[in-house]
C-alpha cells in the first residue's frame, strides 16, 4: 500500500502540539487577552478550529469570542472588538485576506499561519507555526496545533498522552463499514464535530454530518440505522446512547480528550479512503489553498 502524506502528519501531531504550546510565551502578546472581545475567521477546517476556540474562549469567561467564515464577516461591526485573529494554514486564501484587508487600519489583528512568508496584509501579527505544515491537501497537523497553542493561551495542559493514545485507537469493523456517520459534539466539540465530518467528506467522500448533540434528536437521529455510526465528542447529554442503540445505529464515544479524540476521526477517514481506493492527499476538486480571481 502507498504511504500517504496525511499518515505521517497525523502521527507528528503529539509533537506538533507540544511544539506549539511552547511558542507560547514568544507569541503571547500577539494572542487575545482576557477580558477582550474577539473576532476569530477562517476558512474550512481553519474555520472550525476558530469555533472551537471561541466557545472553549467564552465558556472560561475570558471575554465575548465570536467565530466566522471569513467570507461572512459581518461588515460595519469590525469596531465591536478589540481583536480579530485570523487562522490560515497557507496565508494565501482569498477570502481570508480580504476579510484583514477590510479590517480598520487601527485593529489589533493577527494570523496563525504555517508559511513564514506568506502573504499576510501589513499591518497583521503573524504567528508562524512552520513545524505544523503540511504536503497533504488535507489538513490535520496544522490546524490541531494552532487549536493546541490557542488552547494553552486560555491555560489548558496539551493532551499529548492522550494524542498517542489516540495514535493506538483501535478502528472497529463497524467504523470502517458505516455507510454513514454523524459526529456530534456540545460547547467547543461541536467545531470539532464539524471538522471530523469535513475530514471524512474530503478524504474518502463518505455520507457525514455533524450537530450540537442536543440538537440531534429534533430531526438528525431519523436516519440513524443499523450500518451507520453515530460518533460523540466529549461528555454525552444523558439517554444519547441509549436513544441511538434503539435507532440500530452504532455508537462511539471516548474519554479521550476530545482534540485528541479527533486524531481517531482523522485515522478512520484515512482508511476509509484506503479501502475505496482514494488518495487522501489529493482529494477530488479540492486544492492546498482556494485563490480567487
Amino acid at each position: 500500500m502507498a504511504d500517504y502524506h496525511v499518515e505521517a502528519e497525523i502521527d507528528s501531531q503529539p509533537s506538533c502540539w507540544r511544539q506549539a504550546a511552547e511558542r507560547l510565551p514568544g507569541v503571547r502578546e500577539a494572542l487575545p487577552r482576557d477580558g477582550e472581545r474577539v473576532a476569530v475567521f477562517g476558512c474550512g477546517t481553519s474555520l472550525y478550529m476558530a469555533k472551537a476556540y471561541a466557545a472553549l474562549r467564552e465558556a472560561k469567561g475570558l471575554g465575548v469570542t465570536d467565530a466566522f467564515a471569513a467570507s461572512e464577516l459581518p461588515p460595519g461591526r469590525e469596531r465591536e472588538y478589540d481583536r480579530h485573529v485570523a487562522i490560515t494554514r497557507s496565508g494565501t486564501t482569498t477570502e481570508v485576506l480580504r476579510a484583514i484587508e477590510r479590517l480598520p487600519e487601527t485593529a489589533a489583528t493577527t494570523a496563525i499561519t504555517a508559511v513564514p512568508d506568506a502573504p499576510i496584509p501589513a499591518g497583521t501579527r503573524t504567528v508562524v507555526l512552520e513545524f505544523a505544515d503540511e504536503r497533504s491537501v488535507v489538513q490535520t497537523r496544522f490546524a490541531t496545533s494552532a487549536l493546541a497553542l490557542l488552547r494553552a493561551s486560555l491555560g489548558d495542559p496539551v493532551p499529548d498522552a492522550d494524542a498517542t493514545r489516540a495514535l493506538g485507537e483501535r478502528l472497529t469493523p463497524e467504523w470502517l463499514e458505516a455507510e454513514q456517520i454523524t459526529f456530534l459534539g456540545r460547547g467547543w466539540t461541536v467545531g470539532l464535530a464539524d471538522e471530523a465530518a469535513l475530514k471524512a467528506r474530503e478524504a474518502a467522500q463518505l455520507w457525514t454530518e455533524s450537530y450540537p448533540a442536543m440538537e440531534y434528536r429534533h430531526g438528525p437521529i431519523s436516519i440513524a440505522q443499523p450500518g451507520r455510526l453515530t460518533w460523540m465528542f466529549g461528555p454525552a447529554p444523558d439517554g444519547l446512547a441509549e436513544d441511538v442503540a434503539a435507532a440500530g445505529a452504532a455508537y462511539a464515544a471516548s474519554d479521550l480528550d476530545p482534540m485528541a479524540h479527533l486524531i481517531v476521526a482523522q485515522r478512520l477517514a484515512v482508511a476509509r479512503a484506503r479501502a475505496r481506493g482514494l488518495d487522501p492527499d489529493r482529494p477530488r476538486s479540492l486544492t492546498r489553498s482556494v485563490v480567487l480571481p
